[in-house]
């Protein structure tokens, strides 16, 4: 019993020294490999109840699995889509058909990710991203966190055209205080300011500035008439304007009182007029604040209108942020948010199923899943133009497959010797 124990023993040490060898060669064959997480063998003792004054080898077993919770080094690259964490956190991917109802979402660490002929965002592997789609606006919607129903394939469109419509704008204006004294002309001066509509169309909205001209003195008043081209020239707003003339404070608005049009909101100091459009804000600066329209000495000066907006685009490019939005680039400088990737987390790493392509799946022992936000949260954030490396070091996997042809070599050595004490017991009969 005791010999053949051994001789179990050391078919036990070549087999799992074998399993060993197996998981060092994957790691270095995938040493180059972007996302690969190395293998590793684990041996475990086995013992045999013994009896007494004798002793049994139990022998040992192998436990292989992958170090899914490690990181790679993350390197740079030019492609806006090459996709890392900066953390625990996974990628949602799906493999395979993007439009099909029953593809299973599963994880990954990184992935170069680029539009297919559908313009979906295809690795070269296969594995499809996915993420939640944002509504018209830009927004994205409260999906619920513990099911993937809501991901769909991040779907770019390019040679695809947008625009992006004028919603508000801010004034910089100074009205000169001299054409508000006794004997000024009167005359009105004029701000005309380029808007884009729903449609992408430049509009123009005009800004008319009449003086109130008293008999003696200055009024310190002005009526403000705002038009609009694409109501063919319609008022949208009249305002009247009174300027302070107090130490330390003159030259700034005292009020703002509204004929037509939005009623001025002095806590931000905007007015709300309806374009052809629909509803667009202008900032004319707070009461008291220096900033957005003022009346000081003899010039009329304004600066650049500082607006949103643009024309119609043709899409460029996409790119996605720290937090996982997904954003569409036009060349008109317009960007929008279409879609939003979140990042899954798991309690426990290493109980993912590996699949091809270094793609993860869900398993009893990963523990349930949960999408979060990037940079919320234990999963740490999306990083763009990078990809992560594999966590195969060269050098320790060398110096653990010398140790792994001696251990192999020894336990051969040991059924060597085991063969050869049989022989000798054999030889006792003759």
């Amino acid at each position: 019993m005791t010999i053949s124990s051994s001789l179990n023993a050391g078919v036990a040490g070549l087999n799992v020294n074998a399993s060993r060898l197996a998981t060092i060669s994957d790691n270095i064959a995938n040493s180059g490999t972007y996302g690969y997480k190395r293998s590793v063998a684990n041996f475990q003792s086995m013992v045999i109840t013994q009896g007494e004054g004798s002793y049994s080898a139990g022998g040992v077993r192998v436990t292989t699995g992958r170090m899914i919770d490690q990181r790679g080094t993350l390197i740079t690259t030019d492609n806006p889509t090459d996709l890392a964490i900066a953390g625990r956190g996974m990628l949602p991917v799906t493999q395979g058909s993007a439009d099909s109802d029953n593809a299973t979402v599963m994880l990954a660490s990184t992935g170069s990710f680029r539009a297919d002929a559908d313009g979906v965002l295809t690795s070269e592997t296969g594995l499809v991203l996915m993420g939640w789609p944002a509504d018209a606006s830009g927004n994205i919607p409260t999906f619920p966190r513990d099911t993937t129903d809501a991901l769909e394939p991040v779907r770019v469109h390019t040679n695809r055209f947008a625009a992006d419509p004028t919603t508000m704008m801010e004034l910089t204006v100074n009205l000169p205080a001299t054409d508000t004294a006794a004997g000024a002309s009167g005359d009105a001066r004029t701000l005309s300011t380029e808007y884009f509509d729903n449609m992408g169309t430049s509009q123009v909205l005009t800004m008319d500035f009449t003086p109130t001209v008293p008999g003696t003195g200055s009024s310190h008043e002005w009526t403000m008439v705002i038009t609009d081209s694409a109501s063919g020239g319609a008022t949208v707003g009249e305002y009247t304007l009174t300027f302070d003339d107090t130490s330390g404070n003159g030259g700034n608005l005292l009020s703002v009182a509204t004929t037509t049009g939005g009623t001025y909101n002095a806590a931000t100091g905007t007015v709300t007029v309806t374009v052809d459009g629909g509803p667009l804000e202008i900032s004319l600066g707070a009461i008291g604040d220096s900033s957005g329209l003022t009346q000081l000495s003899d010039t009329f000066a304004n600066a650049p209108v500082v607006k949103d907006g643009s024309p119609v685009g043709n899409l460029t490019s996409v790119e996605v942020d720290a937090e996982g939005y997904v954003h569409a680039i036009y060349d008109s400088g317009f960007t929008r948010v279409v879609y939003q990737v979140p990042v899954v987390d798991v309690p426990n790493l290493n109980g993912l199923i590996p699949m091809d392509n270094q793609a993860y799946q869900i398993s009893p022992d990963s523990g349930p899943f949960f999408l979060w936000d990037a940079g919320e949260g234990p999963t740490g954030e999306v990083v763009g133009f990078a990809r992560e490396e594999s966590t195969t070091d060269v050098a320790g996997e060398l110096t653990q497959l010398i140790q792994t042809q001696r251990a192999y070599s020894s336990n051969a050595k040991v059924i060597q010797t085991v063969d050869e004490m049989l022989q000798e017991t054999t030889n006792i009969k003759r």
